[in-house]
């Protein structure tokens, strides 16, 4: 009998997800319609005259201040202001926070905000954000310092969310009111300034046509004599041609700041999409952190045969628990043209799928028939994936000794009471037999990484609470030093052993156990439609979802599942989330119900981002370093033992040595020469989204670095 990978029974289905698709259009919608803020006549301008002319290097600092890269988060804990905190901490920004509601808060003086050091004038932040122009729970006196402050050191402000008001160069507006699917454009002057990483098109996007999720303000710009305003991101006045304005910078008596007519969450695309432009406008270009925009695809079970889920008994024969009487279903594997279509998609598509294989299925294959066409295919066709991973060998379940006729499964005990875990040596042999099977048929793998059957071996909650303790060893002496794991499960890397790390992958609700549109379909409205409706009525006791009606058979996949999931895997790629998607060969059979996700998913974000932020694909190794990094900066940042700052034209930095610092810069940025300047300078970084990052490695104390402009070729000006 052929095999076929067998998923819990307890689990409505492997790699199942809530989506947060109808589950809240609401909680997902910015709640604040008017934002709290201070009157025209209560703003104020300054005219506070920078103390020094030279800027420093490509920013308008200025040259002999020294500026300290990190950014001040006054909150009023309102969306959109939490939001920008939120995109600081993805992307790795330092930020000290300033909570408006805490009445034994730090006030904002000109101690507070600047000192000196070296001999120099210090700016303690390089830019600052406010939940709008003016909050009203700031004193006039703190209003003072702040704007003097920003005047003195040319640091930029984001007013998070505010009402259009001349007090920030606008016309009251001219539309106020819902912005659910609609459209806004980056101007030319946002494409060069902010957001050179988009295309020009912003969808605001509707989840739920019930619900308003994004309102906002539609004004114009009107400046007053000695002010300017420059629009970033405009949408068109409904029931006009006249552009009104979203987001564009006001510029007055020395002062910048980033005016925001719309609310957002952390959550919504396009949010999403203008996020990072907030963080290099706010910071010019130079900050502390990382960003990317990654998206890999595993395809698991290659070779191996997936259960078919059975509409007539709502189960999947062969692999739970069903109903008496239940007829069988035929298990779903990959043909030779299936192999062509893909490798053609990927050519066509400039994406390639990474293929989790297990060679106990071919060997099966070749046992009951002689032969296995689709190994003959995937050896002529090798070198068009990704890579090869190792997903054991037969796909054996290796956790506990599991007891399958209990619902859901539980493990098995001795006498004692004891549970029953699967020895180190079948372990061992799963995994080694797989990466020798593939290396004789000629794939190259790393055999340092490795996905478990189900990700089976580590904890399994309910029934399977603690790892397998015969698991890390086992991992150890294989020499893994990678290992998936389910993040809707555990979404955070941890160690397994002492030489092991996870790689948490996101499940996609494209099942394992469908390979037409009709099962997809089918097992969709079971878990997440009412029993009244005909569903299982799962979804009316998970408090992470709630029900929907039942999806049509002939339009539900491409109308309903396939935008929820490009949504879904969208907000995972704008989210700078190096853990890879995980999928089934079995959705490449067939109906080949896979590739309209992705169309839709490659579609949506190239229609949006610039060829020059390309999404990232990586190795589970290479996810595996990058979630390391992300984490050995996140602690340190918490530790305080980091930190940097701008002046004299250079990047300093202080650092631990042996930490990846993440470091983002404008175009021109260098490594300075063995004597610190220009002479034998060389390029730092890659370039992404029109700007130069990379994780630096920290040697003794820290490093510096040539923002575009400097002149020394020796030590130069510190």
């Amino acid at each position: 009998m052929l095999r076929h990978a067998r998923k819990p029974p307890g689990r409505p289905a492997h790699g199942h997800v809530w989506p947060f698709i109808g589950l809240t259009a609401a909680a997902l919608s910015a709640v604040a319609l008017v934002p709290l803020q201070a009157t025209a006549s209560q703003a104020a301008s300054y005219s506070a005259a920078s103390h020094g002319a030279a800027t420093s290097g490509s920013t308008s600092f200025p040259s002999g201040d020294r500026v300290d890269l990190r950014v001040l988060v006054v909150t009023d804990g309102s969306a959109p202001v939490e939001a920008i905190r939120t995109e600081l901490g993805t992307e790795g920004v330092p930020y000290t926070l300033l909570d408006l509601n805490d009445p034994n808060r730090q006030q904002l003086t000109a101690a507070y905000l600047a000192g000196s050091a070296g001999g120099a004038p210090e700016a303690h932040f390089e830019a600052v954000v406010l939940p709008n122009n003016a909050p009203t729970q700031l004193s006039s006196a703190e209003t003072a310092a702040l704007g003097a402050y920003e005047a003195t050191y040319s640091v930029r402000q984001i007013d998070a969310y505010l009402y259009p008001t001349p007090a920030v160069g606008l016309n009251y507006p001219s539309f106020a009111g819902t912005l659910d699917g609609m459209t806004a454009n980056v101007t030319a002057d946002g494409t060069a300034n902010a957001f050179p990483y988009l295309t020009g098109s912003v969808p605001f996007e509707d989840i739920d046509p019930t619900v308003s999720e994004s309102y906002g303000y539609l004004g114009t710009p009107n400046p007053a004599t000695g002010t300017t305003f420059d629009p970033l991101v405009t949408m068109a006045i409904p029931g006009s041609s006249t552009q009104g304005v979203l987001s564009g910078v006001y510029t007055s008596g020395g002062r910048s700041e980033l005016v925001n007519t719309f609310a957002y969450n952390a959550n919504q695309a396009q949010f999403r999409a203008l996020a990072h432009g907030f963080i290099t406008w706010a910071t010019q270009g130079v900050h502390f952190g990382y960003d990317r925009n990654y998206f890999t695809v595993d395809v698991d079970d290659t070779f191996l045969p997936d259960a078919e889920w059975s509409q007539t008994g709502h189960c999947t024969p062969s692999d739970t628990i069903c109903p008496a009487g239940t007829p069988d279903t035929t298990p779903s594997r990959m043909t030779p043209d299936d192999v062509t279509y893909e490798v053609n998609w990927e050519n066509a598509n400039s994406y390639k799928l990474t293929m989790l294989f297990n060679g106990g299925g071919s060997d099966d294959q070749v046992a009951a028939t002689g032969s296995d066409p689709l190994l003959t295919a995937w050896q002529a066709n090798r070198s068009g994936v990704l890579e090869w991973l190792n997903h054991t060998y037969s796909h054996e379940f290796l956790g506990c000794q599991q007891n399958l006729t209990t619902i859901p499964w539980s493990c098995q005990t001795d006498a004692s009471g004891n549970v029953v875990w699967v020895p180190q040596s079948d372990i061992t042999s799963q995994i080694s037999s797989n990466v020798d099977w593939a290396r004789s048929k000629g794939f190259s793998v790393n055999a340092s990484e490795l996905v478990t059957g189900e990700h089976s071996g580590l904890m399994t909650l309910p029934q399977q609470p603690a790892d397998n303790p015969n698991l890390a060893p086992a991992l150890a002496a294989q020499r893994v030093a990678w290992t998936g794991s389910d993040a809707s499960r555990e979404p955070n890397q941890r160690a397994v052993g002492t030489s092991t790390l996870t790689v948490p992958r996101h499940p996609m609700n494209v099942y394992y156990n469908a390979a037409t549109v009709s099962d997809e379909i089918n097992e969709y409205n079971w878990i997440y439609t009412s029993a009244a409706n005909g569903g299982s009525g799962i979804c009316e006791n998970n408090p992470t979802s709630t029900c929907i009606s039942p999806l049509d058979p002939n339009t539900g996949y491409t109308s309903y599942i396939v935008p929820t999931e490009a949504r879904i895997a969208l907000s995972h790629i704008t989210a700078n989330d190096p853990r890879p998607t995980y999928v089934h060969q079995s959705n490449l059979s067939q109906d080949r119900i896979l590739y309209p996700a992705l169309n839709a998913i490659l579609g949506d974000y190239r229609s949006e981002f610039a060829a020059n932020a390309p999404i990232v694909e990586q190795t589970l190794a290479a996810e595996g370093q990058t979630l390391q990094q992300q984490s050995a900066w996140a602690a340190a940042i918490a530790a305080g033992t980091v930190s940097g700052y701008v002046q004299g034209g250079k990047i300093h930095v202080t650092a631990p040595s042996g930490l990846d610092v993440p470091v983002t810069s404008p175009n021109g940025t260098k490594n300075p020469g063995l004597l610190g300047g220009n002479l034998g300078a060389s390029p730092y970084g890659s370039s992404y989204a029109s700007e130069l990052s990379a994780y630096k490695e920290s040697q003794g104390n820290g490093f510096t670095l040539l923002l575009p402009g400097y002149s020394g070729l020796l030590f130069g000006p510190q």
